[in-house]
């Protein structure tokens, strides 16, 4: 097979969760690039159909469902609504997620419950529906998880304090190699991206007030750009990646490793 039919990801269909903006959409762009359907999730039909239109204005076949992946009970509903209509999903993004910045010792318990219920549970359970109901059965699928640098290590305190979010970021990891363990037989893998800092809505005050320092603390000098992560999801969402399964893999310009 060739390298350029290695990568292509014509007639597959990739669901992507928190696709309206930021990384989500990103990875989006990438897949929908190399010939993937897309379906995009996320909890506000206006951003949903802003990201739709513009993916059409780059000749990108994009559909969108309203769900909010905190609500683990929502999920299997919108998923047969999916299939109903797309009639598979080859490729599933766990990218909805959010942050919560607050002292360990103040954190509110409220906010933890939520973080796991979003960043952990709605990964697990989408991941779940995609398995039993395409991905098995197909014998073949794709499932990137979209962690953090936050789940491979622990953050700086001076930069911010989200132990909530470290604690489901690393939760993600662990699941993603026990779900590469276990569904690896069926032609799945299951390969988790850990972003850096990148500008985004999620990361803006942390970066307003800490942006020079980080950069600073980034062998490459840099922050992510909105390229940076596409390479790699196309890399875990194609055939060329049928031998890379339950990796973490960071994308940071290398802050990792200071």
């Amino acid at each position: 097979m060739s390298v350029k039919k290695l990568f292509d990801l014509s007639g597959r269909v990739a669901l992507v969760t928190g696709g309206s903006r930021g990384l989500g959409l990103q990875v989006a762009e990438a897949l929908g690039e190399m010939g993937a359907k897309l379906v995009l999730t996320a909890r506000k039909q206006d951003e949903l159909d802003e990201a739709v239109a513009h993916l059409k204005t780059m000749g990108i076949e994009a559909s969108a469902w309203v769900c909010d992946i905190g609500k683990r009970e929502t999920i299997p509903v919108v998923f047969d609504q999916v299939l109903a209509s797309m009639g598979k999903v080859d490729i599933l993004v766990n990218n909805a997620g959010a942050v919560w910045g607050a002292p360990a010792e103040d954190h509110p318990l409220e906010a933890w419950d939520k973080l796991i219920a979003l960043n952990l549970v709605g990964g697990f359970v989408t991941a779940q529906q995609a398995a039993k109901k395409c991905m098995i059965p197909a014998k073949w699928g794709r499932i990137i998880n979209v962690a953090s640098v936050a789940g491979l290590a622990a953050s700086d305190p001076a930069v911010v304090r989200t132990v909530s979010y470290n604690a489901t970021k690393h939760g993600v990891v662990g699941m993603t190699r026990q779900l590469a363990a276990e569904w690896g037989e069926h032609g799945i893998t299951v390969n988790a991206i850990c972003p850096g800092f990148f500008p985004s809505k999620m990361t803006r005050d942390t970066l307003d007030a800490s942006g020079e320092a980080v950069r600073k603390l980034t062998p490459t000098r840099r922050l992510g750009g909105p390229e940076d992560l596409k390479g790699l999801a196309v890399l875990l969402a194609s055939e060329a990646s049928r031998h890379i399964t339950g990796q973490a893999i960071a994308v940071d310009g290398g802050a990792i490793l200071i």
